[in-house]
């Protein structure tokens, strides 16, 4: 009897994924952050407070920590007093890792 093994599989065919990992997207890591514009004077970039409530871990009091981060505002939407929200992204100068994502409530 021979031997006939079966043709190969065209290379379209085969997954392009490694032997021994799983076609999953990965999940999406980056910090989504808060918070109100309290400066807007530089070209492109907004100081957003960012404020978040933590518990104290001897007295267990709420306490509020503030943050100023520097965000990149492309077309220089987001204006003093504005909430916005944040997404981190890759470094874009010394000191922004923050892009901002969307003007969720406007000034009055």
């Amino acid at each position: 009897m021979p031997d006939v093994s079966p043709a190969p599989e065209p290379a379209s065919a085969q997954p392009a994924v490694p032997a021994g990992k799983a076609a999953v997207p990965r999940p999406n890591r980056r910090k989504v952050r808060d918070g109100v514009v309290i400066s807007d004077q530089m070209e492109s970039t907004a100081v957003v407070l960012v404020t978040d409530r933590v518990r104290h871990p001897r007295y267990a009091k709420t306490m509020h920590r503030t943050k100023r981060l520097y965000a990149h505002n492309e077309h220089n939407d987001a204006k003093v007093g504005d909430r916005v929200r944040l997404v981190e992204t890759r470094p874009l100068s010394k000191l922004k890792r923050w892009r901002v994502a969307a003007v969720l409530e406007r000034a009055r």
